[in-house]
């Protein structure tokens, strides 16, 4: 299913969601621009490899442009083509701005990279011998869904369901949307290839517990969790 909107006002606007679209968009063209070649180098030195990261190894003297510890947050706004780039936006379009209403401008940002720096180990820590990049918001992005959940599970949800050769237009409340898309990342992890490459289920995993987690000490404390529909 494909979230589209949901009815969830909010009462601030959400500059560090937009922020964060505008930079991640903004980057990947500056990546495609590089054409193929330079597009790859990219990838290299600014994504988190775990093998440099945890394993001691370093990247060749043309590629080490940064700290292994610094790709950590370089990576989040990279992305693989149009179809990464343009989902992770929606995600974080869609639920973002909830999430940031709930905990202000400042405290947002912090937690938006905290979930992204949990996701990266996530993913890491279980193959710390990887050679594969990782790049992507995704596993901050994560963090952002486990955090709605707890907020806001009854709201509704927008969501295009594909079948086949029809598609249906369907509201559904959070909880069973964000539920369905975390025991799918759960499945799609268990059947992954463990030596890496391809979607990184691992941090989609650890950036939404992480997200969970952290939310009850970045939330304003007027803020509550399981609110109720507003129907």
């Amino acid at each position: 299913m494909i979230p589209l909107r949901d009815d969830n006002p909010t009462t601030i606007q959400p500059l560090v969601t937009i922020a964060v679209i505008v930079v991640t968009s903004l980057v990947f063209l500056w990546q495609i621009s590089l054409g193929a070649r330079g597009f790859e180098a990219a990838v290299l030195s600014l994504g988190v490899t775990p093998v440099t990261l945890l394993g001691g190894k370093t990247l060749p003297p043309e590629l080490a442009l940064l700290p292994p510890t610094l790709t950590v947050f370089t990576s989040m706004f990279l992305h693989g083509g149009w179809m990464h780039l343009i989902g992770n936006m929606l995600y974080l379009w869609i639920f973002g701005n909830n999430v940031e209403d709930a905990m202000g401008h400042v405290r947002f940002a912090i937690f938006y990279l905290l979930s992204g720096v949990a996701a990266v180990f996530a993913q890491s820590l279980p193959n710390p011998d990887s050679t594969v990049p990782m790049i992507g918001a995704s596993g901050a992005i994560s963090g952002v869904l486990g955090a709605y959940l707890l907020l806001y599970p009854h709201a509704r949800v927008l969501v295009l369901i594909p079948l086949g050769f029809y598609s249906r237009l369907v509201h559904l409340p959070a909880m069973a949307v964000l539920g369905f898309w975390f025991v799918l990342q759960l499945a799609s992890s268990a059947l992954a290839d463990p030596r890496g490459g391809g979607i990184a289920f691992g941090a989609h995993i650890g950036g939404f517990v992480a997200g969970m987690a952290l939310l009850p000490i970045f939330k304003r404390r007027d803020v509550r969790l399981f609110a109720p529909s507003r129907d």
